[in-house]
């Protein structure tokens, strides 16, 4: 018997044990009823058997087995729709794809009772079919992870914008506890170190906040104006020194700083590099900030000697997510207080003004990053 023909006949069976399956999958009790369970289960089957129904070309066959590129997929296909809706009821990845592989042996076991053993034509089937299911899977896969990363990036979006007013509120109450007029020498200290704490969150809030709007797809959008970044420097500086009260900090600059720049953006750009250097400087050398600006733009350099980040670190450095890590067990300076995102958004300001990014770090230079920004 046909592949195609046997799931036709004996389609609700193989939707039963879909059931039997999905049920002991379900992470709620008491399980959902029978329509939540098959999902798009019988649609997913229809579409295999109209797939093993149409001719294909030996250069089809070729094409499928090596897998349909992934960002040409039909989004509202039965098997893309399931992924989604899986992925909202809160089945994990492996359950999802257990369920394929499920599916797979439940319909090769009640298949293989039909077939004669060998013929051209069973085998045929079979290759067709775990092609179809494999590009089902895929489909599913792909609209499942989309949609969590959307729910994780919202989240992410909204648990920032939230935390901004509590941590407003807890700025102003370290700034007025460090007042002279208020309580005692340990109250000062007190404010000063709730002070430092809300500048340190509100670092890593702004970083959240940029972190989601890049992944949402709306990117990071500039207000260029006239500015000098002499003040820019300052201002990045004075953030940096208020969270690192112990570490000392240099500021270089020479040449020609004005331009027409987005300041906000660039301060919070050196805010994340001058926050990244002290974090993992040593406790006997300053973090450097050198700027030169000339006729074709500005480059600016921040510098740090401590632990030499390996070669192959440095190439995923700017990915988002990823912490810096000095050697195995030892890290220097303050604990992290970063969330693995500062050196990414550095990198997407940087790209939004047209300018590069770069890294180096040995034993002689220590840590560098290198940022131009180009005038135009």
């Amino acid at each position: 018997m046909k592949l195609s023909h046997f799931i036709t006949t004996h389609l609700e069976n193989i939707l039963l044990e879909w059931d039997i399956f999905a049920r002991s999958l379900f992470p709620v009790s008491p399980p959902p009823p029978p329509h939540v369970l098959r999902d798009h289960a019988r649609e997913i089957l229809q579409e295999i058997v109209a797939d093993l129904g149409r001719h294909q070309t030996a250069e089809q066959q070729k094409e499928k087995s090596e897998g349909q590129n992934l960002e040409n997929i039909d989004k509202k296909s039965p098997a893309a729709i399931h992924g989604t809706l899986r992925q909202a009821s809160g089945f994990t990845l492996t359950q999802l794809t257990a369920e394929y592989r499920a599916l797979r042996a439940t319909v090769l076991r009640l298949w293989v009772p039909y077939i004669q053993d060998g013929t051209h034509e069973s085998s045929a089937d079979m290759m067709r079919f775990n092609e179809a299911l494999d590009q089902a899977l895929a489909e599913s896969v792909v609209t499942y992870s989309e949609n969590a990363d959307r729910t994780r990036d919202t989240f992410l979006a909204i648990l920032g914008h939230d935390l901004r007013s509590p941590l407003s509120t807890m700025s102003m109450a370290g700034q007025f506890l460090v007042r002279p007029s208020v309580g005692s020498e340990g109250t000062r200290q007190i404010g000063a170190r709730v002070a430092r704490s809300a500048a340190n969150m509100n670092s890593m809030i702004k970083d959240l906040l940029e972190y989601a709007r890049t992944q949402l797809g709306d990117g990071i959008p500039l207000t260029r104006a006239p500015v000098d970044l002499r003040d820019i420097f300052q201002a990045a500086r004075d953030d940096t020194q208020a969270a690192y009260p112990d570490c000392p900090f240099a500021l270089e600059t020479s040449g020609d700083l004005t331009g027409s720049f987005d300041g906000p953006r660039l301060q919070q750009l050196f805010s994340n590099l001058l926050n990244n250097a002290a974090q993992y400087r040593d406790d006997t050398h300053p973090v450097t900030l050198s700027v030169h600006g000339n006729a074709d733009g500005v480059t600016a350099k921040v510098c740090n000697l401590g632990p030499v980040i390996p070669a192959g670190s440095l190439q995923a450095i700017f990915d988002p997510l990823v912490q810096l890590s000095a050697n195995p067990g030892e890290q220097q300076g303050a604990p992290s207080s970063s969330l693995g995102l500062g050196l990414f958004i550095a990198r997407e300001i940087t790209s939004a003004h047209g300018g590069t990014i770069t890294a180096a770090s040995n034993h002689e230079s220590g840590t560098v990053f290198t940022v131009k920004l180009p005038r135009a």
